[in-house]
């Protein structure tokens, strides 16, 4: 007879509570769909006394989170979060003492993720992740096991809820940035602290972990540029409404021949299409699987339920044997992110000036311009809405960035521009 698969859980909030209720409703089916009985042998939080939703009572509580990685569980599921720290200490402890592994942690993957797979390769057991990137969507495993035939070119993402709430909060109401921001505190759809999402930084460790997964690479933040949303105006919400576009903070790596381009941005995605689509805290992914053509992913990206739907899929997983390479390739074999060249790199830009209403103004903006070779597909120009100041907008043709942020440079020196100019990505459709 199998023996029960045994589970430690560490970390009981919003995932781990979720993960410990799942097991314990329906521990039966899973058992069934596994093939052996899976158990909650232990669980471990920083604050025991704490008042939870679900029962606690009647757990097996560790001392310690590290305690977790000596005992007779078989998996142990960090739930802890943070990239270093206590978190990484049981991972390395747990793989060190053969058992596998699930976590829901990007952070700690995007610095770690590589040597963490190294050594669970070395000790024969697996390390997974699903719900580290876009909550209850299946993308792990569909970049790992389901879409490798014809490999994978691109991938591109809404990969934080926060950011897409706020985004179509604005289209919709009108209201600033700061506005909204608020307002999505209030609700619980961002942190007290926003910044790890705002500013982009939560999208790029989902994007690292896409990559590597899609590409064969080791996971890696250094070669990424990283951009938030809080310079998005209200205004140029509108203003892309008009061209035909909706504002999404989008995570995009593209293998090309001569490296790969891994960036989080804004960017006008194209009404109409899929990206464009994905409204309040949903998440989303495009993969362009070559021949097989683009497959997309859409779900909830966060909350209890989906994560630890997540979390219980790499568990039963593991309960089937799935103990493979975590990102698909051995960890050997992975490959030193080579970056693309910044020729690679050309898009289309949206182009925003608030300038002086006065003669020649536009006629400076477009020599500076062409003298970078950007040359603009079209324009808007807007007339006085305060003071003696237009709003000048362009989507310029395709070029490598360093040409229009090399112009941007030199027309905000002028004396006719008021603020610093704005300048968003046009992504593909």
């Amino acid at each position: 007879m199998t023996e029960p698969l045994r589970i430690a859980v560490a970390g009981l909030g919003t995932v781990g509570g979720g993960v410990v209720r799942v097991l314990a409703e329906r521990s039966g089916d899973l058992g069934r769909r596994a093939g052996r009985k899976i158990l909650l042998s232990q669980v471990c939080a920083l604050d025991r006394s704490k008042r939870r939703p679900h029962d606690t009572a009647e757990l097996r509580w560790a001392h310690s989170a590290l305690d977790l990685a000596q005992s007779d569980a078989d998996v142990v599921v960090e739930l802890i979060g943070g990239e270093n720290g206590t978190a990484l200490d049981l991972i390395f402890a747990a793989l060190n003492n053969g058992k596998h592994v699930v976590t829901a942690n990007k952070s700690l993957l995007a610095r770690h993720g590589a040597d963490l797979a190294e050594l669970a390769e070395r000790k024969g057991v697996a390390l997974r992740f699903e719900a580290a990137i876009a909550g209850g969507i299946p993308i792990v495993k569909a970049l790992r096991e389901g879409l490798i035939a014809h490999g994978v070119g691109a991938v591109r993402g809404i990969l934080n809820g926060t950011c897409n709430f706020i985004l179509t909060q604005m289209e919709a109401t009108g209201r600033s940035f700061h506005e909204v921001l608020a307002e999505a505190q209030r609700m619980g759809f961002a942190e007290a602290d926003p910044t790890l999402d705002v500013e982009g930084h939560d999208t790029a460790h989902k994007l690292a972990l896409l990559a590597a997964l899609a590409f064969g690479i080791r996971p890696t933040l250094d070669q990424m540029t990283v951009e938030g949303i809080a310079s998005i105006t209200p205004e140029d919400i509108a203003f892309a409404r008009e061209f035909g576009y909706r504002i999404k903070l989008l995570g995009v790596a593209r293998q090309g021949p001569d490296g790969v381009d891994q960036r989080v941005h804004p960017a006008m995605v194209k009404l109409g299409t899929p990206l464009a689509d994905v409204e309040g805290a949903f998440n989303a992914v495009l993969a362009d699987a070559g021949e097989a053509g683009p497959f997309f992913f859409a779900g909830r990206g966060a909350g209890q339920s989906p994560t630890a739907s997540a979390v219980i899929a790499d568990i039963v997983d593991i309960a089937g044997g799935a103990i493979g390479p975590a990102f698909g390739l051995p960890a050997r074999e992975l490959e030193t992110t080579r970056p693309a060249p910044e020729s690679a790199r050309a898009s289309a830009f949206y182009l925003r000036f608030q300038a002086l209403d006065v003669p020649g103004v536009l006629a400076e903006i477009a020599a500076r311009l062409a003298s970078a070779n950007v040359s603009i597909e079209s324009m808007i120009q807007r007339g006085p809405a305060f003071g003696d100041s237009v709003a000048i907008v362009m989507i310029t043709h395709p070029c490598p960035p360093f040409a229009v942020e090399s112009a941007l440079k030199d027309i905000a020196a002028s004396d006719k521009i008021l603020d610093a100019p704005t300048l968003i990505h046009m992504e593909p459709a």
